[in-house]
């Protein structure tokens, strides 16, 4: 099949910007006193997702952990772009990515505007473009000591079925089923992002695990933090689960896509009635401290956590 053919076929559709899908290049306008937001993201099969995976829940995550990097920096997601590698054109397989991508897409209205494709490994690489008005971006570099640490919705799932799948934790079915919703169909927390601004001072999403992403705001901010083991959200399983484990998949587990955001005390009432205004749960989950260093305090005991979160290259 010719690549322009299956370009037309499963990535094509109508999109409200000046040019899209079929010339060099497409072509957008940001609305006065915006910036353009950029962030590209890879999804490479055996890494991110195994080969055997549904392929609506592949399109989906490839294009959900892309909006969430919109939703961190309080951006408002508007256009992408796909670059894919396929070892063969397998219409069933595309049919059904091609539906879960633009699920994703269309729930967040993004518009796919180009890309390119290409035979090799199987490989999804999308860039994403989203507005945000000018000066108020939400960056890692803000957060000052004394200020809390929060978190939305809760951490670990996709971790946990993760150890599941790979045969070192055994659980529930119905623990399986609620894990893997989160594992293949994470909500990137948009509306969140949109309505941090100008009360966090610092944000970004969980990805790589919470200490090592929140090691990043630490590092941009030059401040310190210490968490509360017993104030984070865990998840709720019929299946009992060793403390350890928890501990490490909440902690150091990755692929969460919640926000993690630092701000003033001030902001305590309004985060919390945010909270219910958007049916989320958002958790305070420790503070900012003038002193360098992460520590995770259960009571009285600081926790040995030996890793923060995944590394490509470790």
């Amino acid at each position: 099949m010719a690549e322009f053919d299956l370009i037309a076929q499963y990535f094509t559709r109508q999109a409200a910007v000046d040019l899209g899908v079929g010339d060099d290049a497409a072509l957008v306008s940001v609305r006065p006193g915006y910036q353009l937001a950029v962030s590209a993201d890879m999804s490479v099969s055996g890494t991110h997702f195994f080969a055997e995976a549904q392929p609506f829940a592949i399109g989906w995550k490839s294009m959900a952990v892309n909006i969430s990097d919109m939703a961190a920096m309080g951006a408002e997601p508007k256009w992408a772009t796909l670059s894919i590698a396929l070892p063969g054109v397998d219409h069933p397989w595309l049919r059904q990515f091609s539906d879960g991508l633009f699920a994703c897409a269309d729930a967040f209205e993004v518009a796919l505007i180009g890309g390119d494709t290409t035979r090799g490994p199987l490989n999804i690489a999308i860039n994403i473009l989203g507005e945000v008005p000018r000066g108020q971006a939400l960056q890692r570099n803000g957060a000052r000591a004394g200020e809390d640490i929060w978190v939305s919705g809760c951490l670990g799932q996709a971790a946990l079925w993760l150890q599941n799948r790979l045969g070192h934790l055994p659980l529930h079915a119905d623990d399986i089923a609620m894990l893997a919703t989160a594992m293949h169909h994470p909500q990137p927390r948009v509306r969140l992002g949109l309505a941090l601004r100008g009360m966090a001072s610092a944000a970004l999403d969980i990805s790589d695990g919470l200490l090592a992403d929140l090691d990043h705001i630490l590092q941009a901010s030059r401040v310190g933090a210490e968490l509360d083991w017993r104030a984070l959200p865990l998840p709720r399983l019929q299946t009992p689960i060793e403390e350890e484990t928890m501990q490490k998949a909440v902690l150091a587990g990755g692929d969460d896509y919640e926000l993690c955001f630092t701000a003033a005390p001030q902001h305590r009432e309004a985060l919390l009635a945010l909270s219910q205004q958007l049916n989320l749960p958002l958790s305070r989950i420790g503070k900012t401290t003038a002193s360098p260093g992460l520590t995770v305090m259960n009571g009285n005991v600081a926790l040995d956590i030996a890793k923060k979160g995944y590394q490509h290259f470790g």
